[in-house]
């Protein structure tokens, strides 16, 4: 097989969701398959941490990057002298004008569920784009089975159309971390003292943080970490601004910590110091920070809305996200609680374990071979 891939959002530095998911895909693919051909298309030249080019693994520039899917990908594939017997999009979009088989990404649609939630700009590209990719791709891989069966509901797609893939995590990153003394090393670079819950995610409303810091206020002697970039891969930042403004509304501004983007190898050390991940989002695609906080053996606190029972099965504590009572009951009882913080600890330990680039880059190999084969 001929497959090209659009490596835009992977090829990008502090990589977070759709972006993460876009690269670790990429190299997962590169490492697991030596048969077939693959091109990754990017706007600029690969970053030093893509798979090197090989036989059968090529890099190929384009321009311009602005219109990236409107007209840069449609240009190349119709002008190309052999043509692939695949396109694939790890994103929501898909090249408007493709003459080969197509497979998208879609990672959730929380855009038709909170609107309001997103700039304009962001919320038509969401809303048209996704529309026009899910609807005129041969095939749909999404990341739980939540986001299938939103799928399925909101644009009437057949269940074969779709097939899952759960994402993983690094298993040479996140690993508990026993040693204090590294721990307190990247604690003291974040000014974290003391004892601390965290939060890992693009700091969006979405993410129902301020609910986070009003329950996080009731509990004495407890601090946040907030981890988080204000905007994701290649767009405006989203409605941030009321979020950074809030430990101050709340008067606990020393309290709540905003360490801005904390870099990968650095986030075990913070989860494992921490005494609890929480994340009272609103709507997940999937959640890859609660696979690592589980990895690191971090108790989690989750919502018990959209795809995070799915994630997280019996290893965490799930609440109503629109309780800040149950979110801060949840905290209470997991950093007071020891024989239920070790139990949360355990079966962490072992529901991560069922998360795995490798498994993850085998479905979307089956899934190539497939649909080429039936083409």
């Amino acid at each position: 097989m001929k497959i090209w891939i659009d490596g835009y959002e992977a090829n990008v530095p502090q990589r977070l969701g759709s972006s993460q998911v876009a690269y670790e895909l990429i190299r997962s693919l590169e490492k697991l398959d030596q048969k077939n051909e693959y091109t990754i298309f990017l706007p600029s030249s690969p970053m030093e941490d893509m798979p090197q080019e090989r036989e059968g693994w090529k890099y190929k520039i384009l321009r311009p990057s602005k219109l990236w899917t409107r007209i840069t990908l449609p240009f190349a594939l119709y002008f190309a002298r052999i043509k692939p017997d695949l396109f694939f999009s790890p994103t929501h979009y898909v090249p408007r004008f493709c003459p080969v088989p197509k497979v998208v990404t879609i990672f959730d649609l929380s855009f038709l569920q909170f609107p309001e939630m997103f700039n304009k700009g962001d919320l038509y590209k969401l809303t048209n784009w996704t529309k026009f990719s899910v609807l005129n791709s041969q095939h749909v891989l999404t990341i739980s089975n939540f986001t299938k069966k939103d799928l399925i509901k909101q644009y009437k797609l057949k269940a074969d159309k779709i097939t899952i893939f759960y994402p993983g995590f690094d298993q040479t990153v996140f690993r508990p971390i026993k040693n204090s003394s590294q721990i307190k090393k990247i604690q003291d670079k974040y000014g974290i003292v003391g004892r601390y819950i965290i939060f890992i995610g693009t700091i969006q409303p979405k993410k129902n943080i301020i609910r986070l810091m009003e329950a996080v206020k009731n509990i004495e002697d407890l601090k946040l970490v907030v981890v988080g970039k204000t905007t994701g891969p290649g767009r405006e930042a989203w409605q941030f601004q009321e979020i950074l403004q809030t430990p101050q509304k709340l008067d606990i501004p020393e309290r709540v910590i905003f360490p801005g983007f904390v870099p990968t190898e650095e986030l075990p050390c913070l989860l494992s110091g921490a005494a609890a991940f929480v994340l009272p989002s609103l709507w997940e695609g999937f959640g890859i920070p609660v696979v690592e906080a589980m990895a690191t053996g971090t108790p989690v606190v989750v919502s018990n809305v959209s795809s995070l029972p799915e994630v997280v099965g019996k290893a965490g504590l799930l609440i109503d996200p629109y309780s800040v009572t149950q979110i801060e009951q949840a905290i209470r009882a997991v950093i007071n609680d020891k024989k239920l913080n070790e139990a949360l600890s355990k079966l962490g330990l072992q529901q991560a374990q069922k998360y795995s680039w490798e498994t993850a880059a085998k479905v979307v190999l089956s899934t190539f071979t497939k649909l080429v084969k039936e083409a």
